[in-house]
């Protein structure tokens, strides 16, 4: 009886994640660094949309890509790079002609209130927090920066991954690591950090957020018609709010 119930549990989970989304149901897989501005973004449709409900899923670029791979429910996807959109795209799970760019971000290194830092400066430091590169955009272009910057020998036992861009910045505002790499958007919210120096753009690819409906969610017309608020004046001004650009 044991046995039959651990084979039906997992069974009855991805049941569960295939599942198609009811009438009025619009599921969104939105990169961490753009939770603040979601939540604002669905709560001001909600308002004039009762009848939509959103199931929100933040994360990692690449680990919601590969959610969406395997099954997860996603009618539309925010990547933080264009790496993990393409990856949908040659996987032909999402709506090819419908992707654009949402909004545009700078990397930054944040840490402790009262440090003069730049980027050579950062062999000083003991403990550097950084996303995962293998799925976390904001690790990629921060990868990408110290390579260029000549520093990845001189820091790569100093580094310490992070699931996602929130969850560095997370470990910067505890004081577990002397800074982290996270995106402005990201700094402006915290609250026991500051941030120390922007990342020279020319070390690495400017951060672009492209956006898409998935192939599932090209045939959800609720989520089609917040797909296309996502384009309009409500939603730059609220990417303004949080420190994103449009253009």
């Amino acid at each position: 009886m044991k046995n039959a119930i651990r084979i039906l549990i997992p069974l009855f989970c991805v049941l569960i994640l295939a599942a198609p989304a009811l009438a009025g149901d619009v599921n969104l897989s939105v990169a961490a660094s753009m939770k603040d501005v979601f939540n604002e973004l669905t709560d001001a449709y909600s308002k004039k949309n009762s009848q939509i409900s959103f199931r929100k899923n933040y994360g990692a670029s690449g680990a919601l890509a590969k959610q969406i791979e395997n099954g997860a429910p996603a009618d539309v996807y925010v990547s933080a790079n264009e790496k993990w959109m393409e990856y949908l795209k040659e996987k032909k799970l999402i709506e090819i002609d419908g992707i654009s760019t949402f909004a545009y971000n700078t990397l930054v290194f944040a840490g402790a209130p009262g440090k003069a830092l730049s980027m050579r400066d950062l062999i000083k430091l003991d403990r550097i927090a950084i996303g995962s590169p293998k799925s976390v955009p904001a690790g990629e272009y921060a990868t990408a920066a110290i390579k260029k910057a000549g520093l990845d020998k001189q820091l790569e036992k100093k580094l310490v991954m992070a699931r996602d861009v929130r969850e560095c910045l997370m470990y910067a505002e505890k004081g577990e690591v002397d800074g982290a790499f996270v995106y402005r958007t990201d700094a402006l919210q915290a609250k026991q950090t500051k941030i120390l120096f922007t990342v020279p753009q020319e070390l690495y690819p400017k951060v672009t957020y492209p956006m898409s409906l998935t192939v599932t969610g090209g045939k959800n017309k609720d989520a089609a018609a917040f797909f296309a608020y996502l384009h309009g004046d409500e939603a730059k001004s609220v990417l303004k709010k949080y420190g994103f650009t449009s253009h």
